[in-house]
């Protein structure tokens, strides 16, 4: 429970509210906005607005709070034990409340004959073969994020790219199908605001699923570490031998050092 006396925990979950806001606004406003082009060019340019707005805002807050902007992507590093149970609960609470932010924004400032907010919806495809696409796509992103932020390798400053390209990747994947879901904050947010909640758990079940099994898959197979399973758990547990002055969050936090 120390973390939660320190001024950099709290700057990190401010800094998750904050990243989420603008992260919602850019995508969302990018999804609802001329609706006259074709689908498919529609599609490229929600797919590199999310994107590119993952990357940028990993390079603004990545030092601050790991730039997560994901409960999918928080949850994978839990279940890694990079972060605790606490500031996990804190950033998915942050980014939640940031999505619906962001998307109550956007609503104020769409045209009046806009009645899309970006909602995720199945579009014509099963409950049962949402879930499986939204389980795919964020199993590819948490890989990524994983793989990327892996201290064990040099990946120079490119993370922050490397991930936003992951995510370009999943909605260009993902648009025709479940309108891309891969974080259940983003789809939570305009749900509230619209009300609208048809196969919401979809949205749910499948990032938080694929985080689960690439944490896993990742840690205990493709790269397992030395370190034993109970070290590890005890950064889980708030009792971690990580200083209590240490500034530096979990996921990007040495970007600003090696970009």
């Amino acid at each position: 429970m120390s973390e939660v006396k320190m001024w950099a925990f709290w700057r990190a979950v401010l800094a998750e509210f904050v990243g989420m806001v603008i992260f919602i606004f850019i995508g969302l406003t990018a999804a609802v906005g001329d609706q006259s082009s074709s689908q498919p060019d529609q599609e490229v340019k929600v797919a590199f607005a999310f994107g590119l707005a993952i990357a940028t805002l990993a390079y603004c807050i990545g030092h601050v709070s790991g730039a997560h902007l994901n409960p999918a992507v928080t949850f994978g590093l839990l279940t890694s034990c990079q972060m605790s149970a606490l500031r996990a609960f804190f950033y998915v609470m942050a980014q939640l409340l940031g999505a619906v932010a962001g998307s109550a924004i956007v609503y104020g400032v769409r045209p009046e004959a806009t009645e899309s907010l970006g909602v995720n919806k199945l579009k014509g495809i099963s409950p049962r073969q949402g879930f499986g696409t939204e389980f795919m796509l964020t199993l590819q992103l948490v890989l990524c994020v994983l793989a990327v932020t892996d201290k064990r390798r040099e990946f120079s400053g490119l993370a922050p790219l490397a991930i936003g390209l992951s995510v370009v990747l999943g909605h260009l994947a993902g648009i025709s199908f479940t309108g891309c879901g891969i974080n259940p904050a983003r789809s939570f947010g305009p749900a509230i605001i619209l009300e609208s909640f048809d196969d919401h758990w979809v949205f749910w079940a499948g990032p938080m699923s694929g985080s689960l099994v690439a944490a896993l898959l990742y840690n205990y197979l493709l790269a397992p570490r030395d370190e034993l399973f109970g070290g590890k758990t005890r950064v889980s547990f708030c009792c971690g031998s990580v200083p209590e002055n240490e500034s530096v969050e979990p996921l990007l936090g040495g970007v600003s050092d090696a970009a």
